[in-house]
């Protein structure tokens, strides 16, 4: 226990080593994101920034090494462009740290002369070839998701989006987008905080990962997952692309284009219109129509079959309203119709259940047949 507590201690000789040197090299270190950060570039580079493969990772740290003995040391083989010491909120280092320079030889040249490097006794530094992932997997997006559109929204939430790319498959929750960043750092970041940003801006719960540097083949789909044998069947599912019939649905039903990102609240049945011709005000006369029951009917005049709805409730939000997400199943069409409502609280669960669901078939309607 005694040996836990001292090595939360600050050496305050180390600290002071510290503080002089940057007050004699004017060095500049920028605290964020529980990292210290030199460069990224300095003030003196002048040349394009570091590519691929010029980062070294650093572990085996001493905790009370800093800034002062490391930076030095590494700057000794070749220029750096930036040097990141991992920190936690004691003030010490927590064992690792980045250090890229302007060219992959000066970072082989740090590995051979730098790795196995005694500062203390009993530790040496271990010093490799950052694997520099730039590469982020988000998956369960709207299945009407957009590259272009989504490209704009990253770039609104992170920095350094260099390019997008989607891919949906039988055994995709919706849709999933490979996301390209111009540096690990920026992606790193982008991690951080696109599932938060995702759920405060539009309330969907994305998944975030990593994805490895060996880009998949994205003219193939993804492979299905195995079903487990106790998973109730799914409804089977046609391609549109068949050239064996003819589509059975008009255009506007054909193309299936949900509202991607948007905010679908529960609001009571809409009104039917009045036929052309009727009395004015005739249409406020008329019964609401159950938007599910419309859509039913409207499946079933096209000979598509009764859609099945699957509705997950996921949270409340700040504003007092239900989130559901769902996907809606119509067995002669390929793919499910997925995406997110809201729904006021009502006065039990089914009385909830059912206005999600009339919320969900009316948000389907409206992508349907709008202009």
């Amino acid at each position: 226990m005694m040996e836990e507590r001292s090595s939360q201690v600050l050496n305050p000789e180390r600290l002071k080593a510290l503080e002089k040197w940057l007050q004699e090299t004017e060095v500049k270190l920028t605290q964020v994101n529980g990292q210290r950060k030199y460069g990224g570039p300095p003030d003196y580079w002048l040349g394009a920034p570091p590519g691929p493969g010029c980062e070294v990772f650093i572990s085996q740290i001493p905790r009370d090494v800093f800034e002062d003995q490391l930076i030095p040391l590494f700057r000794a083989v070749g220029p750096l462009w930036e040097f990141r010491l991992m920190m936690n909120f004691s003030g010490q280092n927590r064992g690792f740290a980045y250090a890229k320079y302007g060219s992959p030889a000066s970072a082989a040249a740090a590995i051979r002369s730098l790795h196995g490097r005694a500062l203390e006794p009993g530790a040496r530094l271990s010093v490799r070839r950052s694997t520099e992932k730039r590469q982020l997997c988000l998956g369960e997006l709207p299945i009407c998701t957009g590259r272009e559109q989504l490209l704009q929204v990253l770039r609104d939430f992170s920095e350094g989006v260099e390019g997008v790319s989607l891919r949906a498959g039988p055994g995709e929750q919706g849709v999933s987008a490979l996301v390209v960043y111009a540096s690990h750092h920026a992606a790193s970041m982008a991690k951080k905080v696109l599932i938060e940003a995702f759920q405060k801006r539009f309330g969907l719960a994305i998944t975030l990962k990593w994805q490895s540097s060996a880009r998949p083949k994205h003219d193939e789909p993804p492979r299905s997952p195995k079903t487990p044998p106790s998973s109730p069947p799914k409804p089977p599912r046609r391609s549109l692309l068949d050239s064996h019939r003819p589509p059975l649905l008009p255009p506007r039903l054909a193309q299936r284009q949900l509202p991607a990102f948007s905010r679908a609240v529960g609001a009571p049945s809409p009104m039917v219109h009045a036929a052309p011709g009727s009395p004015r005000g005739a249409s406020s006369m008329l019964p609401p129509v159950d938007a599910a029951a419309l859509l039913q009917c409207v499946c079933e005049v096209y000979g598509q079959g009764k859609p099945l709805y699957d509705l997950q409730y996921r949270h409340m939000g700040p504003d007092g309203f239900l989130c559901f997400s769902y996907r809606v199943y119509v067995p002669g069409l390929a793919t499910p119709f997925t995406g997110m409502v809201q729904t006021l609280p009502g006065p039990n669960p089914g009385a909830i259940q059912e206005e999600a669901r009339r919320a969900t078939a009316q948000q389907v309607l409206s992508a349907l047949y709008s202009a």
